[in-house]
């Protein structure tokens, strides 16, 4: 199978334009020619800073899950909420589409970002050729549903917004939402940085 690398070609990370890819001399770039941004066959050390965002992430979904994300405080008594605490609320008061929205997105979304991420890692490094159009449209949507992870730092904001405008009663973020809000654009970051053209380079052992 022919490859644009193969071909000495390359495309622009900015402006989307697809160049020949001139081999610049020591200590030099190469860039493109309508941007005239640096060119690179590969995203710069794509593999290392993908691992170390996406441990990062995983390290931080921990107290994301423990830790409460909000408190509220009525008439001088405190109630903490975990995430998990706030779908099992949901379902017991009746309203199971809003819980099972609320688990999918903060829950399920985050988790399946974090180890899909790391199948494409891994495929990558054992130059894996299984199933490659599958693994890319895999990224693309991994890439696609990012921000939507955000969904309870919504409510939480809003929460916040209208709470605070009764006498009786206030909320407040706890640590568990700044925990959520790092895993979030700490696997944001991890899809950006990784280089999905990684998997195909598999394929020029066999050209």
């Amino acid at each position: 199978m022919t490859t644009a690398r193969s071909l000495g070609l390359a495309r622009c990370h900015d402006c989307g334009l697809t160049s020949r890819f001139e081999h610049a001399p020591e200590g030099g770039s190469t860039h493109c020619p309508r941007c005239d941004s640096e060119l690179h066959m590969r995203k710069s050390n794509s593999l290392s800073r993908t691992w170390a965002l996406l441990i990062a992430a995983y390290l931080m979904y921990i107290p994301a899950n423990l830790l409460p994300v909000s408190t509220i405080l009525y008439l001088g008594n405190s109630e903490p909420d975990t995430i998990i605490s706030g779908v099992i609320a949901l379902f017991q008061g009746g309203d199971a589409p809003i819980a099972m929205l609320l688990f999918f997105a903060s829950i399920a979304v985050p988790m399946l970002k974090l180890l899909t991420l790391t199948g494409l890692l891994l495929s990558v490094k054992y130059r894996s050729k299984w199933k490659l159009r599958d693994r890319t449209q895999m990224y693309r949507m991994i890439e696609a549903i990012g921000r939507w992870s955000m969904l309870d730092i919504f409510v939480i904001s809003l929460l916040v917004a209208l709470v605070q405008l009764q006498a009786l009663s206030t909320i407040h973020a706890g640590p568990g939402a700044i925990a959520f809000c790092a895993v979030v654009v700490l696997t944001m970051f991890a899809a950006e940085s990784f280089d999905p053209r990684l998997m195909w380079d598999a394929l020029e052992e066999e050209v």
